[in-house]
């Protein structure tokens, strides 16, 4: 029955070929000499209603047109032509149904939608994407070429003697003679006076080796060499060769003898687009005797593989295994076979490399989920790392679009706008292209915005006034320059001066007339202990420093002296608005730096860090090591200060601020996990876990074993150091429905500890569970196709079940409002639609 439909369908497709393309005189036995590019539209359109009348699928019009000689090259122009048409239809059909409004609300709708249309829509699926080709399959494409195997070539060595091979044997010195016998089916040649010779089966040389020796027995001159004998193949005889799996043109192919697997290929049109070109399978009597990659014949030119082929071979092209695609500015850009291993690096070196307008700093990656897609971002640091998968479809943009010679001017001047950056163009000289500042403008300070040379921002600030009185201070501008002349009107500076180091307030005071560097040390509250009087610095803006001299002063450094009793030597140093003050540290002052050990040591208490480096093997050992009920493998380090003495309110203002930049999850996550106790205080408990969790994850027995190895960390003053004794409980906690302290079991696992708390509560995010080890080091689930992979169970860890966010139900308020506004919604589109 398929067979029929198969015939019913090849029938159809000549009758309609032949019937609506009567201008080029198609032989419907014959569609080689089809030319889509001599086909009017009408004829296009008119050959698309058929088809669509009779039933013909895309697949079969390929495979019918491929078997009739149609070509591959013809097949394509005719698919893009009738994918162009149909767009055009769209089009000429969206154009009439429009309704017909006015200009402005035309333009106004038509603007509306085109916003709403491609708002969060990425740049890839705004529009209809062209197929790309397949890399390789234009080696298979060309019709210029015959791909023929060269049967003037001298005859392989390893040539397997067959069945209708000629063979050319030539005598001559001192007995001339020529034979030319062809090898029967039973692999036998008759040479007269010699007799029948058995060479089917064997390879040339050896073929050649035993008619030599047949020959000798008769021209015994060929023993001393007084006579020679040449041989060589003639005609050479047929092969048939099967191609089966994922080509063009499967089925069994009739060869030279001397044909290779890419001749073979080549006469099947290649493999197709499911159709692997890695992994190309040549069997021999049931077994593979080779395996063909297409991509090292185009990428280095190697034909290992390329082996010749003998009778009944048999060509397998399986599926591909791992296809991704890569486009936009790449010189090749196509869709790629990768094997397994192969790193975007190799990938790019099959396109071509990059080309010279591709911004290559970040690629765009397109991934498949199994319900969605997912866009990342591939940066140039990981070319070499990043492993592809499946469908993963790479993008490479443009650099962006910049002027070479623009600079803008802005703010208070009579002509704001974008100039043209002329050889030398100096500040004073865009000033005066502009006509000058408005009477409104800020003299004292303007400023330039300019981009460094790997696109940062950079602010450059210079005196107006004396950049138009010539005083001084005018700049060489560069491309993209922004100048800035501020308004009177929207800025008013604020005179400060600043003082930092050993002074016990220090900061940014308001600047006063007259004021003094003693005046400024009061208003800070005078010395810390630390502090070195004799030594004050005083730094103050230089404002007409030649900005074009390399060695030009950018400030202007006082050296004061004074005494604790604020007796300075120059009492009469007056301070500038924007002077800076630092107070400088006595030499060699440092105050006592402490850390604590707890727990199962000999010595634990307080120990002070007697040198920089000291580290927490130094501490161990003064403190006289373990005891032997330590568990060392649950050692923490507790690093930075608890949030002692923070409420609960001031808590949640932080975490308000932070979820600006967090996930709005999480953030409801958390608030939805603070509590407060009696006394208005954080959780402890909650804030250790959640908010300043300052555990650093150690591992202790590498490190007596190890010191000074890397995980010996140099402490810091506030460190605690605790050793647990042997542990023997998990604690399971958060949405569970018995939280409680199991015992722990080495044959336990994560599920086990879980039932014995109760299971689950219907709150619980099982997907968001986390535990904590002893030495504050925290693992998470993660996910592995439709599993939650669940981190291994340790002594002394506590499982926590974080609670999934409410959703909100809507009562009937809300769903009226809903109702109501949908049905504004449509009566302004039927409105507009009349």
């Amino acid at each position: 029955m398929r067979r029929l439909y198969y015939f019913i369908g090849l029938l159809i497709l000549v009758t309609w070929i032949g019937n609506v393309a009567n201008a080029q005189e198609i032989d419907p036995n014959n569609l080689s000499n089809v030319r889509v590019d001599e086909l009017t539209d009408q004829q296009i359109r008119a050959y698309m209603k058929q088809a669509e009348a009779s039933g013909i699928t895309e697949e079969q019009f390929v495979q019918l047109a491929l078997q009739r000689g149609m070509p591959a090259t013809e097949i394509e122009k005719l698919r893009e032509r009738i994918k162009k048409l149909e767009g055009d239809d769209v089009d000429s059909v969206v154009t009439l149904e429009r309704p017909v409004l006015p200009r402005t609300v035309n333009d106004s709708l038509a603007k509306g939608r085109r916003q709403d249309e491609t708002a969060g829509v990425p740049k890839d699926m705004a529009h209809k994407r062209r197929e790309l080709p397949i890399f390789g399959s234009t080696l298979f494409q060309n019709e210029t070429s015959t791909f023929e195997p060269n049967l003037r070539l001298a005859t392989p060595k390893d040539y397997i003697i067959g069945p209708d091979d000629q063979l050319l044997i030539d005598i001559y010195g001192q007995s001339e003679v020529f034979y030319n016998p062809t090898v029967t089916p039973e692999g036998i040649i008759n040479v007269p006076s010699v007799g029948v010779i058995s060479v089917g089966g064997l390879r040339f040389d050896e073929a050649e080796e035993r008619i030599k020796n047949a020959l000798s027995n008769v021209y015994t001159a060929i023993r001393s060499g007084a006579t020679k004998v040449s041989i060589s193949l003639g005609n050479i005889r047929s092969i048939k060769v099967t191609i089966t799996g994922e080509v063009n043109k499967p089925g069994t192919y009739t060869l030279p003898s001397l044909a290779s697997v890419l001749n073979a290929l080549y006469y099947s049109g290649g493999p197709n687009r499911n159709g692997s070109f890695r992994n190309i399978s040549l069997v021999r009597e049931g077994k593979t005797v080779a395996v063909l990659d297409i991509y090292e014949v185009l990428m280095e030119g190697a034909f290992r593989n390329n082996v010749s082929l003998r009778d009944q071979d048999v060509l397998m092209v399986p599926p591909y295994l791992r296809v991704v695609e890569l486009e936009g500015e790449v010189k090749r850009p196509a869709r790629f076979e990768l094997k397994e291993g192969e790193t975007f690096t190799d990938l790019l070196r099959y396109a071509g490399g990059f080309t010279e307008n591709a911004y290559q700093q970040r690629i765009q990656v397109i991934k498949k989920t199994p319900t969605e897609q997912r866009i990342e971002d591939l940066l140039a640091t990981q070319f070499s790392q990043y492993l592809p998968n499946s469908g993963d479809r790479f993008t490479v943009d443009r650099l962006l679009e910049r002027f070479e010679n623009r600079v803008t001017i802005s703010g208070a001047v009579f002509r704001p706008g974008e100039y043209e950056l002329s050889p030398g163009l100096t500040l004073s000289m865009l000033l005066k292209k502009a006509e000058g500042v408005k009477e409104d403008a800020f003299l004292k300070r303007g400023s330039i915005s300019r981009l460094t040379d790997d696109l940062q921002l950079e602010q450059v600030s210079f005196n107006v006034a004396d950049v138009i009185a010539g005083l001084g201070g005018d700049i060489e501008l560069k491309r993209e320059d922004v100048v800035h002349i501020a308004s009177i009107f929207e800025l008013k500076e604020e005179l400060t001066v600043s003082i930092a180091g050993e002074v016990r307030n220090p900061g940014e005071f308001e600047y006063a007339e007259s004021m003094t560097l003693e005046d400024l040390i009061m208003k800070a509250g005078g010395y810390r202990e630390s502090a070195m009087p004799a030594r004050i610095e005083v730094s103050r803006r230089v404002r007409d420093a030649n900005a074009l001299s390399a060695s030009a002063s950018i400030a202007e450094v006082f050296q004061v002296s004074s005494e604790w009793g604020l007796d300075l030597s120059d009492a009469n140093f007056k301070l500038q608005p924007f002077d800076l003050v630092v107070v400088r540290t006595e030499s060699g002052y440092e105050t006592q730096k402490t850390v604590r050990i707890e727990g199962e040591v000999l010595y634990p208490g307080i120990y002070t860090i007697l040198r920089k480096d000291e580290r927490i093997s130094n501490i161990i050992k003064r403190a006289g090591g373990f005891t032997p009920y330590a568990y060392v493998d649950g050692a923490s380090l507790k690093r930075g200060r608890a949030l002692e003495g923070q409420t609960a309110e001031t808590m949640a203002e932080k975490m308000t601020k932070q979820s600006k930049q967090d996930d709005e999850y999480e953030r409801l996550l958390a608030l939805q996990h603070l509590q407060q106790d009696v006394g208005g205080r954080v959780n402890q408990a909650y804030v250790d876990r959640n908010l300043n969790n300052s555990l650093v994850g150690i591992n202790l027995a590498r490190i007596v074993e190890n010191p000074g190895g890397i995980g010996d960390l140099i402490l810091e003053d506030g460190d605690v150091i605790r050793v647990p004794k042997e542990l023997q409980t998990v604690k399971i906690s958060g949405e569970v429905l018995a939280p409680s302290t199991a015992i722990y079991s080495r044959n336990k696992g994560f599920k086990q500890y879980i039932s014995q708390a109760g299971g689950f509560s219907q709150r619980a995010l099982r997907k968001g569970t986390y535990i904590i080890y002893a030495n504050g080091s925290v693992k998470s689930t993660n996910k592995f196709l439709f599993f939650n992979n669940y981190p291994p169970i340790e002594p002394g860890a506590e499982i926590f079940v974080p609670r999934a966010p409410e959703r909100i139900k809507l009562g009937p308020q809300q769903w009226m409002g809903v109702t109501t506004g949908l049905a504004s919604l449509l009566a302004v589109i039927v409105t507009l639609v009349r």
